[in-house]
């Protein structure tokens, strides 16, 4: 069981799950179309739904941001960005 914190729930707590039976052909087009944009499938199926609402006018305004893409950043002691893997980051 996931716990809130005093600030709400939290994020993983806030997302559903969502069992979809696809065709394997479709499957396979969209498993292709979501590494041609470096993206896991379940992303570009959100990102889909997403965009599907907004341009039918049904997407709710409460809606969140996408998460964002990549490993979350951790901060280094000295002030630069750290990768999660420990590798330092540039800044361009």
């Amino acid at each position: 069981m996931v716990e809130d914190s005093a600030e709400g729930p939290s994020r993983a707590a806030a997302r559903k799950a969502v069992l979809l039976r696809l065709d394997p052909a479709v499957h396979a087009a969209l498993q292709r179309w979501a590494a041609d944009e470096l993206r896991s499938v379940n992303a570009q199926v959100e990102l889909l739904l997403r965009d599907a609402l907004r341009s039918a006018g049904r997407l709710p305004r409460s809606t969140g941001p996408l998460p964002r893409r990549g490993r979350p950043r951790t901060s280094d002691p000295s002030g630069g960005a750290v990768a999660a893997d420990g590798s330092e980051e540039s800044g361009t």
